[in-house]
This record gives structure tokens, C-alpha cells and sequence, in this order.
């Protein structure tokens, strides 16, 4: 086998158990991580034909189970399967939007370079969330990832509902931020 070429009789062996830890971090139940990936190592059979050897087998999985892991989020946080996670586009404007939905790329492309960019962005973003100020972090992921609403949000960290607001935005504007420094710029 030469580099970045599917082996898919390797993949178990290979990557599952990478695969698993990194799924499990973000939906926090085994079975469910569990699932994710055999449905990540599904899809990656089914888009094997797309494959163009640009990424690397690991990040091009990787990238999948991504895709799998907000496809899981849209499900269990919106009875219409659209992404709770919105983001102002600067700092500057008031204007949200489907930020995730416009800007990570689709594992299924034919176009190797949106699988791994959105790799490498689905990882600044976790790591920009990991910097924000531990309650705006906490805050930010159980309203706009998680989808709780902000009566249980404010009852379980005992804040008022202005409070829970002015946390979101700050946690909004320095992702952007820390996006715009870490990410954009590439």
C-alpha cells in the first residue's frame, strides 16, 4: 500500500480505537461513541470512490466522524435537524448564523481539501472553546452545542437568564476571535 491510499480491511485494527476516544470526548456515552464510529467506518466504505489520496486514511475518518458526530447533535438538539451551534461572523456585527452549517465542509465532497480543512477546523474549534473562561465555556456548549434551554441552563448554574446572554456573547465573540487569529489567517 502506498501513503494515503484506503485499506479498509485495516481500519478496525488501525483506527477504531482513535476514532472511538475521539467520539466519546465529544458525546460523552460510549455506545453512542460506539456507533458513531461503525457508522463513520460505514460511510467511508460507501465514499471510498471519492477518495483522491490527498488526506491521509486517519484524517479523512477523522473527518467523517466529525460530520457524524454534528449530524448526532442536529438530531438529539432540533426537531427540524438544523445545527443549534451559531456563531457571530465578527465581532463587529450584531448578525448570527448558521455558522457550522455554511462553513464545515461535507466528508462526502470529492474535494479532498474540505476534509481536511474541516479536520483541522472541527480541532480549532474545539481548542478556542477549551481557552474561553471556564463558566462562558460551560455556558456557551450546553446553549448553543448541547441545545438546553435557558431556564435549565440558568437553574443548573445558578445565574439569571441576562447573565446566561452576556455569556454567550462573550464566549461568541472571543471564538470568533481566537477563530479569526488561529484559523482564518491560515
Amino acid at each position: 500500500m502506498t501513503e494515503n491510499q484506503l485499506n479498509p480491511a485495516s481500519w478496525v485494527d488501525q483506527y477504531a480505537d482513535y476514532l472511538f476516544n475521539y467520539a466519546v470526548a465529544r458525546v460523552s456515552d460510549a455506545e453512542i461513541a460506539k456507533d458513531l464510529v461503525q457508522e463513520t467506518f460505514l460511510a467511508g466504505l460507501k465514499s471510498a470512490k471519492n477518495y483522491q489520496g490527498a488526506a491521509t486514511e486517519r484524517t479523512w475518518l477523522i473527518a467523517i466522524l466529525k460530520r457524524k458526530v454534528i449530524d448526532y447533535y442536529r438530531k438529539i438538539n432540533s426537531k427540524k435537524g438544523k445545527a443549534e451551534v451559531r456563531i457571530n461572523y465578527s465581532s463587529q456585527s450584531d448578525s448570527a448564523g448558521d455558522w457550522l452549517e455554511e462553513n464545515v465542509a461535507d466528508p462526502f465532497s470529492t474535494l479532498e481539501n474540505d476534509q481536511i480543512e474541516n479536520a483541522e477546523l472541527g480541532q480549532a474549534i474545539q481548542e478556542c472553546i477549551s481557552k474561553l473562561p471556564k463558566k462562558q465555556s460551560a455556558v456557551f456548549v450546553m446553549k448553543t452545542i448541547r441545545g438546553l434551554s435557558t431556564e435549565d441552563i440558568c437553574n443548573e448554574l445558578g445565574i439569571n437568564p441576562s447573565n446566561l446572554w452576556v455569556m454567550v456573547h462573550r464566549a461568541r465573540t472571543n471564538l470568533m476571535g481566537c477563530l479569526n487569529e488561529n484559523w482564518f489567517k491560515l
